[in-house]
């Protein structure tokens, strides 16, 4: 595990700006930085990075937050994964925490494997380098030699342990070396794995190398076309994706993944410019893969070649990706093609347009490959019961809905015979909702329960209360302190004041004098967060603030720094919320903003109360509310307009 102090020593050395721009071309405006964003195909540069504040924005997708978020969105690294990057880039030295012996022994075997992947890189690369007729093979078959070095292609020489006297020479251990699969021990003899073959590196999602594949060059031998390394600590077949280094930016600019077979149709469609690919590394496409995609995107396109083989391993995934909660297409190619052969005749454009209108949803694509079952009423039945099983699967009762009554609409059959139907089988796997509840659910109902209405009153509120603590906690200014109370008579009464107080404070005892709570929990937790390091230093970095948030936080944070100049609170003065733009005096901002929430909460008390009025002693509430009612009066006064 990483030390806090290098963690503490990666934020304090490394600068947004510098990591960016590794990526991104940047363009100095101002104090800060633009460039086109890296998340979507947009012309006009939306992307901002602020030095001074050492965080981005891209205000094309909606992403921000500092350095690290940075990496993990456009790099999908973890947190150790981008820590480590950082430190290797500031050559900051990792100390790891205390660890068991058995741990570091792990952690350094796994990193020897790494070490031994990275040493049969480089030396495979150079003997393609040497190689005019194994150059000459992969540019006949369409590879630049762009593509042929972003892949990082190599070749091993014909014989039988070249490599592994290359590695051993060097001080390789052989059991590391027999761990990696580069090599095969025998009673007598250490044997080359990849022997004669074209060499495909695999990458982690990092771009480190945690096996290799190899296909022969010669098909008249009568041996495998192709191989993989085995597993190992470091490999994971079912855990790893071909090609999503090299695609990982491009799957989360498109928000989609295309899923082909094989290593050659992931490489020729880089080459024609289609990057949004991955292959499933020789594998039946495996839970853990389609996890790992989730991460990228929530839209996957199975290209597969038309034969039988294509098409069972097509409906195997089908399932698995739904269960995940994904959307999937289906797309086949013509007999005889895959994506390799029909990109490089057709080019990309035809590519792209035949995926288009090729694609289709998994109900239209079982439909399609079953077409005997017109004629036959067991097959029609049995081919339903298919399709509601897979239905099933998803775990989005709307979707489940909507793809029922597409079902329905096709088949002409009766829609409540389907939900029953559908029904029974939830029911036989012991799935908690009945197709009753699902039947009756409307979708305006499920887009009420979806509605997180960002121009809510009380969410634009809490986010002001952030804004204003993140730009002017720790200033001490004098405020106008208003305190309501009531005579013996019920009349409200206020008490006016001068007191001089920082502005944190001001906030925290408002807030917590009215027992007033933030509803939006990410809000809450950056509140709680800066009140806590207000009272316990003298003041708060927001740099440090923000590095020490989660990711979803940070990206909040960045937003409201970065964004608040274009931050609009339209609509508010129909809505009757009035606060005054930041440009005002801060002590009159802050004292509105306050006013505002109590007049929110004293509105929530007052639909609360008409609510128990239907059950309980109706005289008592409506005096309740008729108090709250000159309470809202005297705030609504103080704010300047009517009730």
């Amino acid at each position: 595990m990483i030390s806090k102090d290098t963690i503490d020593k990666v934020f304090e050395f490394s600068r947004v700006e510098e990591v960016v721009s590794d990526f991104i071309a940047l363009k100095k405006t101002g104090a800060n930085f633009k460039g086109l964003s890296p998340f979507t195909n947009e012309k006009t540069p939306s992307f901002i990075v602020s030095p001074s504040k050492q965080i981005w924005k891209d205000f094309s997708s909606g992403k921000g937050g500092n350095v690290i978020a940075f990496l993990m969105e456009h790099e999908q690294f973890n947190y150790p994964e981008s820590i480590r990057y950082l430190a290797n880039k500031y050559n900051i030295e990792i100390i790891e925490t205390a660890e068991s012996a058995e741990n570091v022994q792990e952690r350094n075997e796994r990193e020897s494997l790494f070490i031994i992947n990275s040493f049969a890189l480089t030396y495979f690369e150079e003997i393609l380098s040497k190689k005019d007729k194994i150059n000459k093979y992969l540019k006949d078959r369409g590879l630049s030699e762009s593509t042929i070095q972003n892949f990082s292609l190599g070749f091993s020489n014909d014989l039988q342990n070249e490599f592994y006297k290359s590695a051993s020479n060097k001080g390789y251990s052989d059991d590391f070396l027999v761990e990696t699969g580069l090599v095969i021990s025998t009673d007598d003899k250490k044997i080359d794995r990849f022997r004669g073959r074209i060499i495909f590196p695999i990458k982690s999602i990092a771009g480190r190398i945690v096996g290799f594949g190899g296909r022969i060059v010669d098909s008249t031998k009568k041996i495998a076309k192709y191989i993989n390394s085995p597993e190992s600590k470091i490999y994971n077949k079912s855990k790893t994706l071909y090609g999503i280094y090299e695609s990982k930016q491009f799957i989360v600019r498109d928000d989609e993944c295309l899923l082909v077979e094989g290593y050659m149709d992931v490489i020729q469609l880089h080459e024609h410019g289609i990057k949004n690919v991955l292959a499933s590394s020789g594998t039946s496409l495996t839970k853990d893969q389609i996890i790992l995609i989730k991460r990228l995107t929530s839209n996957i396109i199975i290209l597969f070649d038309g034969d039988q083989a294509g098409l069972s391993a097509s409906l195997r995934s089908i399932d698995m990706i739904l269960e995940e909660g994904l959307n999937v297409k289906i797309c086949s190619f013509p007999d005889g093609e895959d994506p390799d052969s029909y990109v490089k005749e057709n080019k990309k454009d035809f590519m792209l347009d035949y995926v288009k209108k090729e694609s289709k949803d998994f109900i239209d694509f079982k439909l399609d490959i079953n077409t005997d079952f017109h004629n036959d009423e067991d097959k029609k039945v049995a081919l339903i019961k298919n399709i509601l099983k897979s239905i099933s699967l998803i775990p989005d009762s709307l979707k489940q809905e909507v793809y029922i009554k597409k079902l329905s609409s096709i088949l002409e059959i009766d829609e409540a015979s389907l939900f029953r139907s559908f029904a029974n089988i939830k029911t036989n796997k012991s799935l908690k909702k009945s197709s009753r509840k699902l039947y009756k659910s409307k979708i305006v109902k499920v887009q009420s329960s979806e509605k997180e209405s960002t121009s809510s009153y009380i969410y634009q509120l809490e986010r002001q209360i952030i804004s204003i603590l993140l730009k002017y906690g720790a200033e001490e200014i004098l405020f106008e302190d208003t305190r309501l109370s009531k005579d013996d008579n019920g009349k409200v009464i206020e008490t006016k004041k001068e007191i001089r107080s920082k502005v944190f404070e001001k906030i925290y005892l408002d807030l917590q004098q009215d027992e007033i709570e933030f509803t939006h929990s990410p809000f809450k937790n950056i509140y709680n967060k800066l009140i806590h390091g207000f009272h316990h230093e003298t003041s708060v970095s927001i740099e440090n603030f923000i590095n020490d948030l989660d990711l979803s936080s940070s990206k909040i944070v960045s937003d409201i720094l970065i964004n608040d100049e274009k931050y609009q609170l339209h609509d508010w003065e129909r809505k009757n919320i009035y606060v005054k733009k930041i440009g005002s005096e801060l002590s009159q901002l802050v004292n509105e903003t306050i006013l505002n929430m109590r007049r929110f909460l004293i509105d929530k008390k007052i639909t609360e109360l008409q609510e128990f009025q239907k059950e309980g002693d109706k005289n008592d509430i409506l005096e309740q509310v008729m108090s709250y009612y000159r309470l809202k009066k005297v705030l609504s006064a103080k704010l300047n307009r009517v009730v």
